[in-house]
């Protein structure tokens, strides 16, 4: 899948999310917000994963072959 149909299904997603919780009134910003900081969450830990393993590379000696 090409990175133009991901960006258009996640958008989709995402507009369905914005829809339901518009739909769920006084309710729906709290739900939004708890997806939003969920999904920060992740984006964090995953950069943490990242760095971590680009520090475990520089680490390691070069292989000569």
């Amino acid at each position: 899948m090409n990175t133009l149909a991901r960006f258009l299904i996640s958008f989709f997603l995402t507009s369905c999310v914005i829809l339901i919780a518009v739909i769920l009134g006084d309710y729906g910003a709290w739900y939004f917000s708890w997806l939003l900081g969920t999904g920060f969450m992740l984006l964090v830990a995953v950069s943490g994963a990242v760095l971590l393993d680009a520090q475990d590379e520089a680490r390691r000696p070069a292989r000569r072959g």
